[in-house]
């Protein structure tokens, strides 16, 4: 028995795990709105008919949060809150057998490139026209900005060719038509993402393409700030570096993640790199762009990986000081190549590992951020919480790197404008400053 009124053709849009995932569902939500369905992301009211979980597979962790989300809101149907729930995302590419037998209750699941499937299922038209529109989940002014889906790496760990399939890079001039529609409705930061951008254009054009994008995004009038995401250090096209520093419009940030410190590890983990060339990129990356901040993420307690593994890549954090570092535990995951090799790192102990990286890294982040006081920084706002405005200078990304704060007392700014801050106090994630134009 329904305990309340569900609003006819309502969708409630939820999007766990990736920025990938956050594209794709302001896509399928662009679609939606075009076929006439009153559509919102993540609504608080539960008053949606059809509910539609956007799903991450990709470590343990992810797929805990998809299923808990699944099991909600299959528990809200059957209490007559919600009439339809429907799985798409990366989870349902990959367990839709399984989760069919465990969780009847959902009407449908779709793999990662089945929205046409899933819009027929609610009785709406692909529209072809909209190729490129969406319904932006982010502050208007800046927007996640996928260049290519897929991956072609060979990465022991990985689960996703297995969820996304092969790298398929959308051509160049989709890509532009697709900024300048952004940048006419006020986005003014595109966050290029693909599971591997540095890969982009390969499969297309036959070559590394990556610099040629680029070119061309950074001249779409409107658009201040381009920001790269998921560049893989193996074959990194150098080319890149050199437009990076031809426009002022693309920030001076690279995000790379480079999973272990340890030449052993990473030959097991397929990453066709060394700990020596890996510093060898790492340094000529700085050379060539000077001031740039590199992002990176790491694995802890990969399959084998000794204490002496484990020391090697502390050892190599230390002396490489990265501007951001992120560190998860592994996860050992089935159809991986690693899933061939027993789990051997005790959770604590992997845990244990990536405290202490962390540990390290909020040293360096600390100090770092102590040099940036005095310096002057253009910053992009993003909101307004408690006594403070929120903003990133070019050097961050939303979500995972450091925030500027102002002081609603002292200061005014626009949220989605840019000001001129003057850094006045740092602590190891934050900055906080004064505008002074």
């Amino acid at each position: 028995m329904k305990t309340k009124t569900l609003r006819k053709n309502k969708v409630n849009v939820v999007t766990l795990g990736c920025s990938k995932n956050i594209f794709d569902s302001e896509v399928m939500m662009a679609q939606l709105r075009a076929n006439k369905f009153d559509v919102e992301h993540e609504s608080m009211n539960d008053d949606a008919e059809i509910v539609i979980i956007n799903t991450c597979g990709f470590i343990d962790a992810a797929k805990q949060e998809s299923i808990d989300t699944i099991i909600r809101y299959a528990e809200a149907k059957a209490d007559g809150m919600v009439d339809k729930v429907y799985v798409t995302g990366c989870l349902s590419e990959r367990y839709r057998d399984e989760l069919e037998v465990e969780i009847p209750e959902v009407d449908a699941f779709f793999g990662t490139r089945e929205l046409p499937r899933l819009l027929k299922t609610l009785k709406a038209d692909y529209k072809h026209e909209l190729v490129g529109e969406r319904l932006l989940t982010t502050p208007n002014h800046y927007a996640y900005f996928k260049i290519a889906e897929g991956c072609d790496r060979p990465c022991s760990f990985c689960a996703i060719p297995l969820m996304r399939g092969k790298n398929v890079s959308t051509p160049i001039e989709e890509l532009v038509k697709q900024a300048k529609d952004l940048a006419a409705k006020g986005v003014k930061e595109l966050m290029l993402i693909a599971q591997d951008l540095t890969y982009y254009g390969l499969d297309l054009y036959k070559k590394r393409a990556l610099a040629e994008l680029l070119e061309q995004l950074a001249q779409v009038e409107g658009i201040e700030w381009i920001r790269l995401h998921y560049a893989f250090p193996a074959g990194f096209p150098m080319d890149v570096l050199d437009v990076m520093n031809k426009y002022d419009n693309i920030c001076k940030y690279l995000d790379m993640p480079l999973q272990h410190g340890s030449t052993n590890i990473l030959k097991a983990m397929r990453r066709g790199t060394t700990r020596e060339k890996t510093e060898e990129l790492v340094a000529q990356i700085r050379e060539k762009v000077p001031g740039i901040t590199i992002r990176t993420t790491l694995i802890a307690g990969y399959p084998g990986e000794t204490e002496a593994d484990f020391q090697e890549m502390y050892d190599f954090v230390e002396s490489s000081r990265f501007d951001r570092l992120g560190i998860f535990t592994y996860s050992h995951e089935e159809n991986t190549h690693a899933y061939n090799f027993e789990d051997d790192v005790p959770e604590e102990e992997k845990r244990r590992r990536a405290d202490a990286i962390m540990e390290l890294q909020s040293g360096i982040s600390y100090e770092l951020n102590q040099q940036k006081v005095g310096k002057i920084y253009k910053v992009l706002f993003d909101r307004v919480e408690g006594d403070y405005f929120i903003g990133r200078t070019e050097f961050d990304s939303p979500e995972v790197d450091n925030e500027v704060l102002v002081k609603k007392s002292e200061d005014y700014v626009r949220i989605g404008d840019f000001a001129l801050v003057e850094i006045t106090s740092a602590d190891h994630y934050d900055l906080y400053g004064k505008v002074i134009g």
